[in-house]
């Protein structure tokens, strides 16, 4: 029987086994099925996604990302979070870091249980009937809608994921509502294909889309609410619809931790 050691950590609800690949390597990028087994919640540990911490020459740690689905996907904001909290954790930083990721190098400032991470720039927004496309790291689509209480996510957010144009490589979709605060936002994620608590990369793409809709808001800075917490996202807009600095900000838990046996 093999053992691999695991820590389970959550943002805002959006939950991750991650694994400290320094020493020994345990899964691998082709270790679909048995990825999205120990995600499966019944059979399994139960997440969102499955992280890999790894040693990569220039950087603190790098960052490898699967979806429940087993397979390697793009940046996940949120995991990104996680997994500065999960190298504080281990000691292999203090308060900041550096990491690789599938879209790049990132930064991430750790405290306590609060988590700022720099997010790849965005350089062009698609604006089609009053909807936004754009990539925070990883493809978003976010629409505006009057009231979140009355939407069936999952339902809603199969209709686009699944439209002609999104049905191959799968788009994340964020259905937003302005609040007197700021924005609440509601993420069906590809690959988990479901619903999501918060999804760091499109509460980040739903701040760029409030920026951009709303010339009132206060631009530079936006409270978000999830159904798993609160985030806050800041950045700075350099020109048109491109958008520089932009931190996603909130907290990020170690939940438990163990073996998993196969």
């Amino acid at each position: 029987m093999t053992k691999i050691p695991f820590h389970k950590y959550e943002g805002t609800g959006n939950d991750f086994v991650l694994i400290d690949q320094r020493q020994k390597k345990y899964l691998t990028r082709q270790d679909t099925e048995r990825i999205e087994r120990i995600c499966d919640r019944r059979f399994g540990i139960g997440a969102d996604g499955l992280i890999l911490l790894q040693t990569v020459e220039g950087y603190d740690f790098e960052m490898v990302y699967f979806n429940s689905d087993g397979r390697e996907s793009t940046m996940c904001g949120n995991g990104g979070r996680c997994i500065a909290a999960f190298a504080k954790q281990l000691g292999i930083i203090d308060e900041k870091c550096r990491f690789l990721a599938i879209d790049g190098p990132h930064e991430a400032i750790v405290s306590e249980a609060w988590v700022e991470l720099k997010m790849s720039d965005v350089t062009t927004v698609e604006i089609s009937d009053g909807s936004f496309i754009l990539n925070t790291g990883s493809p978003h689509y976010v629409v505006f809608v009057e009231d979140l209480s009355d939407m069936n996510i999952v339902e809603s957010g199969q209709v686009i994921r699944y439209s002609d144009r999104f049905r191959k490589e799968g788009i994340n979709v964020n259905f937003v509502e302005k609040t007197a605060e700021g924005i609440e936002v509601a993420t069906y994620e590809r690959g988990v294909e479901d619903e999501t608590l918060s999804c760091g990369t499109g509460v980040t793409a739903a701040a760029i889309a409030f920026a951009l809709n709303d010339p009132t808001a206060k631009i530079g800075e936006v409270a978000i609410a999830t159904k798993g917490g609160r985030l806050k996202v800041r950045f700075d807009i350099k020109k048109e619809r491109r958008f520089e600095n932009i931190w996603l900000c909130g907290p990020a838990k170690n939940v438990f931790e163990g073996n998993y046996l196969y």
